[in-house]
């Protein structure tokens, strides 16, 4: 469904970073390579990155949420310091995340945070997650950081959506209240 997100964005002169399951690398690229991405050239002229989610989302074996931040904003501005007007960022299927518990709730305040590095571009960002991997609450919570949202194949303003400092503060609420309890 991304592919012409994808070809519109290389075709315009933009530059696209894409964030992978190490794993599933050369799948993407073949994914890639099927809607009619010259992949190898996009990649050695570096208008295409394709980035493994641990060197990415991860360090020292851990989600590291200000890691991440500085990564997606560095990602952005690589664009245009090497002369591409844009870039289109994806961020795809974090599975490997919701193995754990704390780690699923240190995605949900990142994805809330990346609102405010997001605010000052322009450049289109995609989370790509499939749903069937965790449960309706975080799949809820995930959805209410975003504020525009696929559906259907349709893109749409999220009627879910709250505004970071809120949601945080939700956050903080809750994890409150859990620890009240334990």
């Amino acid at each position: 469904m991304l592919g012409s997100f994808y070809k519109d964005g290389l075709d315009s002169g933009q530059k696209a970073a894409h964030i992978v399951d190490s794993a599933n690398r050369e799948e993407h690229l073949k994914r890639l390579a099927d809607v009619g991405i010259h992949v190898q050239e996009t990649m050695h002229t570096g208008q295409l990155e394709v980035l493994p989610w641990t060197d990415a989302y991860v360090r020292d074996h851990w989600f590291d949420q200000d890691a991440m931040l500085a990564t997606v904003e560095n990602l952005i501005q690589s664009g245009p310091a090497a002369g591409y007007p844009l870039t289109r960022l994806v961020g795809h299927h974090m599975d490997w995340l919701f193995r754990d518990k704390s780690a699923a709730y240190n995605l949900v305040e990142y994805e809330a945070r990346l609102n405010h590095v997001l605010s000052k571009h322009n450049d289109p960002v995609i989370c790509n997650y499939n749903p069937s991997k965790f449960g309706a609450d975080v799949a809820m919570d995930i959805m209410r950081t975003h504020p525009l949202v696929i559906i259907g194949g349709l893109l749409r303003e999220n009627p879910f959506f709250v505004p970071p400092e809120q949601f945080l503060d939700e956050i903080r609420e809750r994890r409150s209240a859990r620890a009240a309890v334990a």
